[in-house]
């Protein structure tokens, strides 16, 4: 697991060990960036349910203001800060150790970004995919991996599924406002 470019390129991330965290692989990862290469720069970004803080890196990295990692898990988040640490990306990086749900049901803060990587089928994905739609700028993405047997909703308050992509067992689900992006 790599940095794929910016200012962080080539950076090797460190992984908890174990189970717990599934990595978005390298190549995901490329294609999340190539879809949302018009929203990085100088965007707020969510990293929500973060693991390694690989995407939110990745965002910093494209020139993203800020990025917020969101994880429930304290070994998880150890990971993460040391990652930006080690990318020299703590400026614009925002760590918490909490619930991804709960926070954002009561942020201010608005997002240009959010990705939405939780433990898959548990339910977890459509409760944060209803929860983000309010976070979201209007004029922002969403984008939501997840098992190519779990179904998304078409439409999430004003977002609509816009296009998916499947990368063998993985989806990647990318909701925007129509006529906005």
């Amino acid at each position: 697991m790599r940095v794929i470019t910016g200012l962080a390129r080539g950076r090797k991330l460190e992984s908890p060990l174990g189970d717990d965290v599934r990595p978005t692989t390298d190549s995901v990862k490329e294609s999340v960036f190539s879809i949302i290469q018009f929203y990085v720069e100088g965007g707020i970004f969510l990293d929500a349910f973060a693991g390694t803080g690989q995407m939110g890196i990745e965002a910093l990295s494209r020139g993203a203001k800020k990025a917020y990692f969101l994880d429930s898990s304290k070994k998880s988040m150890q990971v993460i800060k040391k990652n930006i640490s080690l990318c020299g990306l703590s400026e614009g990086a925002v760590t918490l150790t909490t619930d991804s749900i709960s926070f954002m049901e009561r942020t201010d803060e608005r997002f240009d970004i959010v990705f939405l990587d939780p433990p898959y089928m548990t339910g977890l994905l459509e409760k944060a995919l209803e929860t983000s739609v309010v976070i979201t700028k209007p004029s922002g993405i969403i984008i939501c991996e997840h098992p190519k047997e779990e179904k998304l909703p078409e439409k999430v308050g004003e977002f609509s599924l816009k296009k998916s992509y499947r990368y063998g067992k993985i989806m990647l689900s990318v909701y925007t406002v129509p006529d906005r992006d």
